[in-house]
């Protein structure tokens, strides 16, 4: 199950580029990391410039952005990781403009130690039936 957290620099982002943002990381995690859209979360934070430091200061005179995502270890090559990256970069750039320093940060996390609703995702893939090789040989 992804999880995104996109910060963005900006507390009256329109509701329809907030779901362009959502929709195109689901896309995103779909097509490039293979994940299931309905076990897919996109989280928008909107916060103010001044509260987003670069450098020690606040940020001024402009917009900017960052996704975390958080996915299960071992069940995306290198590849597809950078991938992944590339393009969220673009849809940042794409969506809300030019950006700064737009990042994206993948956190990879034990199979044992994420999930929802009380089930780690090790024991989802194994009731499942599907055990990615990589998560299974761990």
């Amino acid at each position: 199950m992804p999880y995104f957290r996109v910060t963005v620099t900006d507390p009256d982002l329109p509701t329809d580029v907030q779901r362009t943002l959502a929709e195109g990381l689901t896309r995103l995690a779909v097509s490039v990391l293979h994940k299931s859209s309905a076990r897919t979360i996109v989280h928008i934070n909107l916060v103010p410039a001044g509260s987003y430091y670069v450098d020690g200061k606040p940020l001024t005179g402009g917009r900017d952005a960052h996704v975390e995502a958080s996915i299960t270890l071992g069940t995306n090559s290198a590849a597809e990781k950078a991938a992944f990256i590339a393009k969220a970069g673009e849809l940042l750039s794409d969506t809300l403009g030019p950006l700064p320093r737009c990042g994206v940060a993948l956190h990879e996390l034990h199979p044992e130690s994420y999930g929802y609703n009380g089930v780690t995702q090790f024991d989802y893939y194994r009731r499942a039936g599907d055990v990615p090789a990589a998560v299974a040989a761990r």
